[in-house]
């Protein structure tokens, strides 16, 4: 999926090295703790929230379902609009694209708005390959590109960093990218986020060319929109003479009315806001927009946004001229979306808004932290994402959708009903068993991962055992009257799982055995 995360350990092994870590605990217990309970509060103003989450779900499925159909629509409307469409197959292809229409500008300074898409496929080091600085403009994006850090959250990047830590990255390595940081800076919020604005005015006022994803695509206006609470990204949608947009093709939706729904989810699930502060949403470029498309987005923002909303087609003019790029491309990204779609339990993991809400309430990720699931989707999302985009071959793929306890509260939250702990069990069973796949379009079958030899000799032991009530009866009589003997720790293979549980204890009879000698008349049989 990208470079940057090649080579990581397995979950486990990372796991444990940031469970040690008392500061990175302490930030991310503070953070997921106070946003859960700010959405939990969000989300109770609403009585239909239940009916807008089937809506949304149903939606989605919809729209997966006929994904083929809409994506076509989008090309056709975002080319009748004055856009350019590209479709890249994998992270490879569209990095060679990026890189293309940004050489072919001239300059070799490109903006960003915060996207986790350009993560996936490593855009920022394709580019410095290139000799193409990728500048991001979020705050929390900064601060890890400042911290030469990887993105620990996909709401709050850098939420693994306290206060102290983001004053010391801003004095240490601003000046290596532009404005230097005020004398004396604190570690006050306030002058943080000062600091970073005049660092990156300067920037937004020069910038000749901008990167962005979307949260959203219109099929039937070929709009796209981007939600966000720093405004940042509307400076990048509308300063820059080229824009290019990078988009997975999952994040199409067919209508205006559809999208309104989601933009009653999102913002409650993501920043527990009623609305994003910023909703920015554009329809091809500024010299060909048509006075039907203005009219179309004019109705739509009525229909679906309220205060703070700002949609291009047929805004305000600045300087006598329309207010946008001069140039749009939209990179349209498969980049193992279409084999995901393939897989009738996983697809529903193409359902994702990218609100974070499950990271927030997973046990899992509180401790661990976002880094250890070596990939840009970290939390219980990522668990599921990751290996269905990337495959289960390393070990860092395959021990992911294992890094959950399947307690169920990343579904409880999730606004698109994605019913993670099915597919994360689902994909268990593909680590362990193997089987058939879709790899590039074509089936394909993959062997079992290594490890998981005692775990399926140990089932089909069970499977058998449970086929035979005799043997079952003999095995619980065996294990009743040897009981003082057991062990409190598995040898071998098995240390791994009793090193962090204790084995539970076998009674002194069976169930079946209780019951004929307190209830039954005879046998057990």
């Amino acid at each position: 999926m990208s470079g940057t995360y090649l080579g990581m350990p397995s979950f486990p092994r990372a796991a444990a090295a940031a469970t040690r870590d008392g500061t990175l605990r302490g930030n991310l217990r503070h953070a997921t703790h106070t946003i859960r309970d700010k959405r939990a509060r969000a989300v109770a103003e609403l009585a239909d929230w239940p009916r807008l989450r089937a809506a949304a779900a149903a939606i989605k499925d919809r729209t997966l379902r006929h994904l083929d159909h809409y994506l076509v629509q989008t090309e056709a409307a975002v080319t009748a609009a004055g856009g350019t469409v590209h479709w890249a197959a994998d992270a490879a292809e569209a990095n060679r694209i990026v890189t293309r229409l940004v050489r072919a500008t001239g300059e070799t300074e490109v903006l960003k708005v915060k996207s986790m898409t350009t993560q996936e496929i490593g855009l920022n080091e394709a580019l410095g390959r290139a000799g193409i600085t990728a500048c991001e403009t979020d705050l929390a994006e900064l601060i890890v590109q400042l911290g030469e850090d990887r993105p620990s959250h996909i709401l709050v990047p850098a939420i693994h960093r306290n206060r102290a830590e983001i004053r010391d990255i801003f004095r240490a390595r601003m000046a290596d990218w532009g404005r230097p940081a005020p004398d004396g800076l604190g570690d006050n919020p306030t002058e943080l986020a000062e600091a970073a604005r005049l660092h990156l005015r300067e920037k937004f006022l020069r910038a000749k060319v901008a990167i962005s994803g979307a949260n959203f695509m219109v099929a039937e206006t070929g709009t796209l929109v981007v939600v966000e609470s720093e405004g940042n990204g509307r400076m990048c949608l509308t300063l820059p003479e080229t824009l290019i947009s990078v988009v997975g093709i999952e994040k199409v939706v067919p209508t205006w009315r559809d999208l309104g729904v989601f933009l009653q989810l999102l913002p409650r699930s993501s920043t527990a806001e009623r609305m994003n502060p910023y909703t920015s949403m554009w329809t091809g470029t500024a010299e060909t927009e048509t006075a039907e498309t203005a009219a179309e987005a004019r109705a739509g923002a009525r229909a679906g946004t309220r205060t703070g909303t700002e949609t291009r087609a047929g805004a305000e003019t600045r300087a006598g001229g329309a207010d946008g790029p001069r140039a749009f491309h939209l990179v349209l990204l498969d980049n193992g979306r279409t084999d995901t779609l393939a897989d009738t339990v996983g697809r529903q993991a193409l359902r994702c808004i990218r609100c974070s809400a499950c990271l927030n309430v997973c046990p899992v990720y509180e401790r661990a932290g976002g880094h250890a699931y070596g990939s840009p989707y970290p939390g219980p999302i990522g668990a599921i994402l990751t290996p269905q985009l990337r495959g289960t071959e390393s070990e860092l793929d395959a021990s992911l959708p294992f890094a959950s306890s399947l307690c169920g509260a990343c579904y409880e939250v999730c606004p698109v009903a994605i019913d993670i702990p099915e597919v994360l069990v689902h994909l268990r069973e593909r680590v362990a068993e193997g089987g058939i796949v879709t790899r590039g379009g074509k089936k394909a079958v993959i062997r079992p991962a290594r490890g998981h030899a005692a775990e399926r000799a140990a089932m089909r032991a069970a499977r058998w055992t449970l086929d035979h009530p005799a043997a079952l009866r003999t095995a619980q009589r065996i294990a009743s009257r040897t009981r003082r003997l057991h062990p409190r720790r598995l040898p071998g293979p098995g240390r791994a799982w009793t090193g962090t549980r204790a084995l539970p204890e076998v009674p002194p009879e069976s169930f079946r055995d209780w019951w004929a000698r307190t209830r039954g008349q005879g046998s057990p049989e």
